[in-house]
């Protein structure tokens, strides 16, 4: 399996479906017109989102904020999971000291060295103080590194008969600013572990490639955007590889 419009087009078709069903009942999804139309109506409700997480850096260590990102996402749960899903796991980016406002905001995750938290998912009004009060990551930062490594997920808490797996994790690097990066990756990160993709202990290969193009499945989540120039063509900017039993591993 090799990504492909069809697929991606697919892929696209299942998120909006889960999030929100009653745009899948009045699209064709699968269709150019269908898409084009739904993404029309996904931008204008994005404008105004009635539910969002907020992400607190005061620096960045992408094998890090992965870790940090799966461990603030197990805990989103219930209503509050669902809400989010309903407006696509929504997440504003800031850039701050966590240390220097834990004590006015309540957090739902702060990592142990104070590098990142995060805030809800909840109403938006709830994050409006902080929004004010820290300015967006600079959306003209610099690309960060992006190292081959293995990242591995933190094995605290329930996982059933679930025996943890490796996977690739693959992102595309050509043309995203480190803010875009990091949005598309908190997407399909967070949706990962809200379907049950990702779990405790499991090992991500990070696979930083220009584009992904090529690269085979099965994929356990895609994360898709519409072309710029193109809407009705869609491109996958990150993507879990298939899974593979972490014993058969090692």
């Amino acid at each position: 399996m090799i990504i492909s419009q069809q697929l991606l087009r697919a892929e696209n078709a299942r998120r909006i479906r889960e999030a929100r069903p009653e745009l899948a009942a009045r699209f064709d999804l699968l269709t150019e017109e269908g898409l084009l139309a739904a993404q029309r109506d996904m931008a204008a409700a994005g404008a105004e989102p009635k539910v969002l997480a907020v992400c607190v850096l005061r620096d960045l260590d992408l094998p890090s904020w992965i870790r940090e990102t799966y461990a603030f996402a197990r805990g989103v749960r219930g209503e509050a999971a669902a809400a989010w899903r309903r407006d696509f796991t929504r997440t504003v980016f800031l850039a701050g000291n966590p240390a220097q406002v834990r004590e006015r905001f309540r957090f739902a995750h702060i990592a142990q060295d104070a590098s990142t938290a995060w805030l809800g998912p909840g109403p938006a009004e709830e994050s409006t103080a902080l929004r004010r009060l820290l300015k967006l990551f600079p959306a003209t930062a610099g690309p960060p590194a992006v190292p081959r490594t293995a990242v591995e997920l933190p094995a605290d808490g329930p996982s059933g008969d679930r025996a943890p797996v490796q996977r690739e994790l693959y992102l595309a690097t050509a043309g995203p600013t480190a803010a875009d990066r990091l949005v598309h990756l908190h997407h399909l990160l967070s949706e990962a572990v809200l379907d049950g993709v990702l779990g405790p202990g499991d090992r991500l290969l990070l696979r930083p490639v220009p584009r992904l193009v090529g690269i085979a499945g099965p994929f356990g989540a895609l994360r898709i955007v519409p072309s710029p120039e193109r809407p009705q063509e869609l491109h996958a900017l990150a993507a879990l590889g298939p899974a593979r039993l972490l014993r058969q591993e090692e």
